[in-house]
């Protein structure tokens, strides 16, 4: 998957993520077969707060729901900056998912306790666009999730 990038059409235009293979080879193939399957095509950002994180991929859109296959942890030296992308997770560190999150800003008290898969290369400005909230009360929401070449 190093030869690719994962895109999110979102209302305001595309966000293109580097999918982070060397750092975190489960996640980024789990992701990437979930977008590919049409998984996160309509799913909404259900928790989008202003100087931390926008969190999506949830299929219940309230942050509860999942595909039911766990991904164990895969925790790296990659800071949480603002554009990384990492997974959710419950407080047991191998229950990844489906649901993200993209940084918005620094957030270095998530270093090596949650598996960062990805950085944002363009587009941060639609990320930093989504409603915000817990939930928002009009989540953005990704169109469609798409893998092309990098």
């Amino acid at each position: 998957m190093a030869d690719k990038n994962l895109v999110f059409q979102l209302d305001g235009g595309d966000v293109v993520i580097k999918l982070r293979d060397d750092l975190a080879p489960k996640h980024v193939a789990r992701i990437s077969e979930l977008a590919e399957d049409g998984f996160y095509d309509g799913l909404t950002f259900h928790r989008v707060i202003d100087g931390f994180v926008a969190q999506g991929g949830c299929p219940d859109g309230n942050g509860m729901g999942g595909t039911g296959q766990k991904i164990d942890a895969e925790f790296n030296a990659q800071p949480h900056a603002r554009g990384a992308c990492s997974m959710a997770r419950t407080s047991d560190p191998n229950s990844a998912d489906c649901q993200f999150f993209i940084c918005l800003d620094e957030v270095p008290y998530l270093d090596n306790q949650y598996t960062v898969w990805g950085e944002v290369i363009s587009g941060m400005e639609h990320v930093d666009a989504l409603p915000k909230g817990e939930p928002p009360a009009d989540p953005g929401k990704i169109i469609k999730a798409s893998l092309v070449d990098a």
